[in-house]
């Protein structure tokens, strides 16, 4: 039995407070890449971006203490798919490393991610990178009132796949508002026309994550961290999306994607 789902459609007061949430989250990420050097550890990351989430913004981090998540962002370096913990490891000339924050502004989320790249990246870790963040835009084209959850995973797997790689099929965006995962679950594969219709009013984020090799992750025993199995690099990009009445508006959206 598949359990009922609990999609919320936002009024717009509750969309204008996800604006500035999702705004927020934005500036967290252009806040932290001139601190993205070679020899900084994940953790000072971490520190540097909660004392201005706390301080200066007025937020609270949405993953410090979440389900006993013991940071204020996630941070994925390489082959690292997704919920890294930061730690006293330093970045070094060609990692690649996502970095993901959630702010919690007024009582709603703000949740995005961006892929970040130290010094001189091979080309493979850089197609990579770039291949996914156009699958994510990929996948927000196709969300507007009367399309179908499965639009959006098939563009994001068709671009994926059509340039070899592949695509994490166990993690997926979510509904977002009050709560930092809502109904429905957005999953980055699939058929057009499957899955929930999507509405005028819902929020949901989308973040694919594209593996250079097989799909099969796994979880370390620290119960977060997630990684590759044959330890090849993987990325990931996310945008928390609102459904408008023709089409979609990203409010997450950075100034220099603007």
């Amino acid at each position: 039995m598949s359990r009922p789902m609990n999609i919320t459609i936002k009024t717009p007061e509750e969309v204008e407070k996800m604006r500035v949430a999702g705004k927020l989250a934005a500036e967290v990420l252009e806040f932290i890449e001139p601190h993205i050097q070679i020899g900084i550890t994940t953790n000072q990351l971490d520190k540097l971006c909660h004392d201005f989430m706390v301080n200066e913004q007025k937020v609270i981090p949405a993953p410090l203490n979440y389900k006993g998540f013991p940071k204020s962002i996630c941070t994925s370096v390489n082959h690292q798919v997704c919920h890294g913990i930061p730690s006293e490891k330093t970045l070094k000339n060609g990692d690649i490393i996502n970095i993901d924050i959630t702010v919690i502004k007024n009582g709603y989320h703000g949740d995005t991610s961006k892929m970040f790249m130290l010094g001189t990246p091979s080309i493979q870790s850089k197609r990579l990178v770039d291949i996914c963040q156009k699958a994510l835009f990929e996948g927000i084209k196709q969300v507007k009132p009367g399309a179908h959850i499965g639009d959006i995973g098939h563009a994001v797997q068709k671009h994926a796949e059509s340039h070899g790689y592949s695509i994490v099929k166990e993690y997926c965006g979510h509904g977002i508002g009050k709560k930092f995962h809502e109904d429905p679950q957005i999953v980055h594969y699939g058929k057009p026309g499957d899955g929930v219709e999507i509405k005028q009013g819902m929020t949901f984020t989308i973040e694919p994550m594209l593996n250079i090799g097989k799909r099969h992750v796994k979880v370390l025993p620290d119960k977060w961290t997630v990684v590759t199995k044959d330890r090849k690099h993987s990325a990931q990009w996310e945008h928390t999306i609102y459904v408008t009445d023709d089409g979609c508006e990203i409010l997450t959206l950075r100034a220099e994607e603007k």
